[in-house]
């Protein structure tokens, strides 16, 4: 018999719309109890068992709830997540984890000290594309990588009325957004960087937060270049890799955030999986051979996110997610706003 992990949504704005709920309520030993809307019921329309309450306080005194999801804005990650911790639930914070690396080492050191698992949000992990990028990396396809290059762009020249990202506030902005994930998914490959040099601007007037970034993470004989936009009516490639065997170059992103957007069930038939024309191209030496071709993506599987918290929390499984590895992401960050505020690039070394 499937032992139950309650758990309780703390928001239900597109983080919790579109990814939290759908992803928790898609593993089967997880069950959605209740979530925190303060005026509407969206959240009831489409799962009629949960309990919809309007303040955190009242999910977080609920006994019977044993993890807490946190998908709020940046600025109140800290305290909801300090509350839950303190009230011996287990963590699950939407990325960043938090603004400040000082308050990513204080609930890392909270979560030690009552025994319960914390975790950051980091889907993208889970995309078809990255996991083909890492796969590529791990079977050394390229011989030895020299520049790694990730961009996740958007064509947006509006701002969007009331959206908290795009306003003068601790946490907003597109490098604590998009950022995040694409540091993430290089420190997952490379490790952490030796030196971070950061270039972050504001480029569509009225804009209150950054909406655009370009980071270089320095590893020695290895580059690597985080870019995201606002401003990117034609897109170039997603990733782009060289080596000293060859180069792989990919279009297009994961399709399960759109699948989600549209309300298609997660981990069905067909889930993740990319059409032959996204496929990434691969034009490398192996051997004597000289191969030009395409790889297939690997499917993208974000309900593997939850399925392991629910592994680490019921079973003591090995956590994927680390909030240790939240932090580090959360320092980078800062270094990289150091960088573009100085004009310097700023070292980095691990802790």
């Amino acid at each position: 018999m499937t032992t139950k992990l309650r758990a309780g949504l703390i928001g239900y704005g597109m983080a919790g719309q579109v990814f939290h709920a759908p992803l928790l309520t898609a593993v089967p030993g997880i069950e959605l109890q209740a979530v925190v809307e303060r005026s509407s019921d969206r959240a009831k329309a489409r799962y009629p068992q949960v309990e919809i309450v309007r303040d955190a306080g009242e999910l977080l005194a609920d006994a019977d709830i044993e993890l807490v999801v946190v998908a709020t804005p940046n600025d109140s990650h800290f305290a909801l997540a300090k509350q839950a911790l303190e009230r011996g639930k287990h963590v699950v914070v939407d990325k960043p984890m938090t603004i400040t690396s000082d308050e990513a080492r204080e609930l890392i050191a909270l979560a030690r000290e009552r025994g319960r698992v914390l975790s950051t949000f980091q889907n993208r992990r889970w995309d078809g594309d990255f996991l083909t990028v890492r796969q590529v990396v791990k079977d050394g396809l390229l011989g030895r990588l020299v520049e790694y290059e990730a961009h996740f762009d958007r064509f947006r020249n509006a701002l969007k009325p009331g959206a908290w990202r795009e306003k003068a506030q601790p946490g907003a902005g597109i490098l604590y957004d998009l950022g995040a994930h694409l540091i993430d998914q290089a420190v997952e490959l490379f490790g952490l960087p030796a030196a971070v040099r950061g270039d972050i601007r504001t480029q569509r007037e009225g804009a209150g937060a950054d909406d655009f970034f370009e980071l270089t993470l320095d590893y020695g004989s290895l580059r690597a270049v985080l870019k995201a936009g606002m401003l990117v009516r034609e897109p170039g490639p997603h990733f782009t890799l060289h080596g000293t065997a060859g180069s792989f170059v990919k279009y297009g992103l994961d399709p399960q955030e759109a699948d989600l957007k549209a309300g298609l069930r997660p981990g069905g038939e067909g889930w993740g999986v990319e059409p032959r024309e996204l496929w990434g191209a691969l034009n490398t030496q192996l051997g004597e051979l000289h191969v030009q071709g395409r790889i297939e993506t690997i499917p993208g599987a974000y309900p593997s996110y939850y399925q392991n918290v629910y592994e680490a929390i019921v079973h003591g499984a090995e956590l994927i997610v680390r909030p240790e590895q939240a932090l580090q992401t959360i320092r980078i960050i800062e270094a990289a706003l150091e960088s573009s505020h100085r004009g310097v690039t700023v070292p980095f070394a691990g802790e």
